[in-house]
């Protein structure tokens, strides 16, 4: 390979394989699905690595290499150790735990109203439990960060369900994945203003459908007048300009012309005083394969050969303004991005050839167990029976109880190539080694290590520091990107005008709870011992016990239920104060009213 051929990308690591180097044929190889001329050659390299990263989850990875000409493929032993590593680096990513939190809402000192705008958290915060229930988050984010760690990326969509009442949550294949770049778009940490799914339905003979591409496309775009659904009974479903008895454009209740731009403006209810001119457009169809000629790719994909899906309401979605300013897609990638790239790097990205070296071990291993369970045996002097019809001799064979009559002079001796099964396991666990410490999930994270083993807690914490720093680096790419699916979540509601607040909402994030069991005894003793002494907050042990594992699913009520029992601090408080109102505050009771007689605090209390 000259250095005009060689590539280096986001997906480099898998050039040693000689199926990425041939150029995929319709309907040939592990890879004819791809070659349709609608798949951008920019993405056919991506698309392609989601292919051999899957078969080699599925244990299906001989079969690719068999489907791409290795005669030998099908001959392959896959023992799961790529799916091990993928679904052990999914659970320390997860974690025993995930929890949404607005910073604020537990509020800080003795009291909620310490903490400015603690009330708006806590209201947000509960509003955005209240709907990860109802969407199933935890499971999806299971369906996702699986992605996210098999191939690299995950996608989130999220979509108004007028007839629940909320948004609607949803992972989508990032093989569908299609965002369109601009050169201001470069960075890995801009998000693109075009996203395209798309993906190909194939043919039914039995209802006479043919083969066709759905594409569903989210657009942000200058803002326009009011358009309306026509479902014809000849031709397609397409939707078409509305206008008044003047002729004039309509636009939507709210939606003025500025005077100094001659742009259509719109008020979001996530930011009442700034008006906006952008929305996000909708548009689903599909097409033809036959339709297609040979310019044609997902990108450009002929308008005029496209037919319009319709939703179960009526609405054609064609250009459809969903009156969000946003497009409601979440990209998540499973490491942080190189600069000028976009997408992330699996988990085995960086151990495919150790696994490729393991699988060939675990081959010859199972070839040379064959012969040491049941040996070679070498025969002299022994007269072998024939067969009665055809007079030709038999082979022996050799069972439980055979015996052979020997001539005189004659001997018996047995291949033994037990000695090479021994290296060959001894390669496996060496082998295994290497991919422990090479993927940085290391042995002890992988469970290999007996406790017998470990000399001490203290090396176990130094075995299992390279877990911590991939766990770490995992969570840190994906911090921003929850920040902003809960953010698009709360605006979704906003937009839906069921009873949200209004202006910008504070911040939510997931917490994710512990990577590795924790001391939980140690944890107890520091947060008493630190809030005795006056260094940590009751919020701060709190939430200490939280992450250590304790069963506290939410620290504010938590915190209200440890107040209205610590009658002592209520004491100390009405002395310093010598005020009822915060110590009835304190203490989660209603507040006095006339049908409660106030009593003076030097009796309540002297």
């Amino acid at each position: 390979m000259g250095l005009r051929e060689l590539i280096i990308d986001a997906w480099s690591w898998l050039n040693y394989k000689p199926i990425m180097s041939q150029p995929p044929r319709r309907g040939v190889g592990p890879f004819g699905e791809l070659a349709s001329g609608w798949v951008p050659a920019e993405d056919l390299r991506r698309l392609q690595t989601y292919k051999v990263l899957i078969a080699y989850d599925q244990n299906q990875a001989g079969q690719v290499a068999s489907a791409a000409g290795d005669e030998n493929g099908l001959d392959r032993r896959e023992l799961g150790d790529p799916a091990k590593l993928n679904a052990s680096a999914l659970g320390y990513l997860l974690g025993p735990s995930q929890s949404i939190v607005v910073p604020g809402a537990e509020g800080e000192g003795d009291g909620a109203q310490a903490v400015p705008h603690a009330a708006l958290a806590r209201d947000v915060q509960d509003r955005l439990r209240g709907w990860a229930r109802r969407e199933l988050l935890p499971m999806r984010m299971q369906q996702c960060e699986r992605s996210a760690v098999r191939y690299g990326d995950g996608v989130y969509t999220l979509a108004w369900d007028a007839a629940a009442g909320r948004p609607q949550l949803r992972t989508m294949d990032p093989g569908w994945y299609f965002p369109e770049w601009t050169d201001d778009e470069a960075d890995g940490g801009e998000f693109p203003t075009t996203v395209h799914f798309a993906w190909e339905l194939p043919e039914d003979p039995a209802t006479g459908r043919k083969a066709r591409i759905r594409r569903i496309t989210y657009e942000l775009g200058p803002i326009a007048g009011v358009t309306r659904s026509v479902v014809p009974s000849k031709g397609g479903p397409h939707r078409e300009w509305a206008a008044g008895n003047d002729g004039e454009a309509l636009l939507l209740p709210g939606d003025r012309v500025d005077a100094g731009s001659g742009m259509v403006a719109r008020t979001y209810p996530w930011s009442p005083d700034k008006p906006s001119f952008t929305t996000c457009y909708l548009t689903d169809a599909e097409w033809l394969l036959e339709d297609l000629k040979a310019g044609h790719n997902v990108y450009n994909l002929p308008a005029e050969k496209a037919r319009y899906r319709v939703r179960g309401d009526g609405e054609v979605l064609h250009g459809l303004d969903l009156q969000i300013d946003f497009v409601p897609v979440v990209h998540i990638t499973n490491s942080i991005v190189e600069v000028g790239e976009h997408w992330g790097q699996p988990v085995i990205s960086r151990v495919m050839q150790a696994l490729d070296e393991l699988a060939a071990t675990d081959t010859d291993s199972s070839a040379a167990s064959g012969t040491t369970g049941t040996p070679i045996v070498a025969l002299s002097g022994v007269r072998l029976p024939k067969d009665r019809s055809t007079g030709a001799p038999v082979p022996l064979k050799v069972e439980a109880g055979t015996v052979w009559s020997l001539n005189e002079g004659g001997s018996m001796s047995t291949l033994d190539t037990s000695p090479q099964l021994r290296e060959l396991r001894a390669r496996t666990d060496h082998l295994l080694d290497r991919l422990a410490g090479n993927s940085r999930l290391t042995a002890s994270g992988l469970g290999v290590v007996k406790p017998s083993e470990v000399p001490s807690g203290y090396a176990l914490s130094l075995s299992l520091g390279p877990l911590g720093s991939l766990v770490g680096e995992m969570r840190l790419a994906r911090a921003h990107k929850y920040q902003l699916l809960l953010k698009m979540a709360g605006r979704l509601f906003q937009a839906g005008q069921v009873g949200w607040p209004t202006g910008e909402l504070p911040a939510a994030q997931i917490v994710w709870g512990p990577h590795l069991p924790t001391d939980k005894t140690e944890a107890l003793d520091l947060a008493v011992k630190g809030y005795e002494a006056g260094l940590f907050s009751l919020e701060t042990c709190v939430r200490m016990l939280s992450d250590a594992g304790f069963p506290i699913t939410d620290i504010t009520d938590e915190i209200r239920r440890i107040q209205a029992r610590a009658f002592d601090a209520a004491a100390r408080l009405a002395d310093a104060t010598g005020d009822t109102g915060v110590v009835r505050d304190f203490l989660g009771l209603p507040a006095e009213g006339p049908a409660v007689p106030s009593v003076p605090l030097a009796k309540a209390f002297g």
